[in-house]
């Protein structure tokens, strides 16, 4: 029997932000996957979940996803969190969710809140419309041209900061 892959969304701010699904599903699974385990640690302690965490992000993404696939091939069923907000949103995952997919390996999305959607919805902007580019270039003349580049779109553009 092959696990299964979640992919859970956590509070942005206020812990009770996120919902019962999600609480439940990092019970019940075998790993938690978490972009930061200390910080991870706090939602963990606050919601009584005792789930093992591991680490996992940007800096070992790729050397740590060929064991996971084999955890999930082994039937393991683990979760993946960032530190807030849903997962691949400009946090690590991509890479595990895109190897899983070609492995046949169920992704199970664990809707909650999108930082991206909870500005938007509170701008007073048009969201009939929009794009977003997660984090700007870090260097200034970078970030200048990358602006530059985005001036003739005529809707709503989102950016991380």
């Amino acid at each position: 029997m092959v696990g299964k892959l979640f992919i859970v969304a956590t509070p942005i701010g206020n812990l009770n932000d996120i919902t019962y699904r999600a609480v439940e599903t990092l019970k019940i699974v075998d790993i938690v996957l978490a972009e930061d385990t200390r910080h991870s640690k706090k939602l963990f302690e606050y919601f009584e979940i005792s789930t093992p965490l591991k680490a996992f992000h940007e800096h070992n993404e790729r050397e740590k996803t060929k064991s996971i696939i084999t955890d999930l091939n082994s039937g393991i069923s683990i979760a993946l969190i960032s530190d807030a907000g849903t997962p691949l949103i400009s946090d690590p995952g991509y890479f595990l969710v895109s190897y899983a997919k070609k492995e046949g390996i169920e992704v199970i999305p664990i809707p909650g809140p999108s930082a991206v959607i909870t500005a938007l919805s509170a701008s007073g902007l048009a969201s009939n419309s929009f794009s977003f580019f997660g984090f700007l270039p870090s260097k200034k003349i970078a970030r200048i041209k990358y602006l530059q580049n985005k001036t003739t779109l005529n809707e709503t553009i989102i950016f991380y900061e």
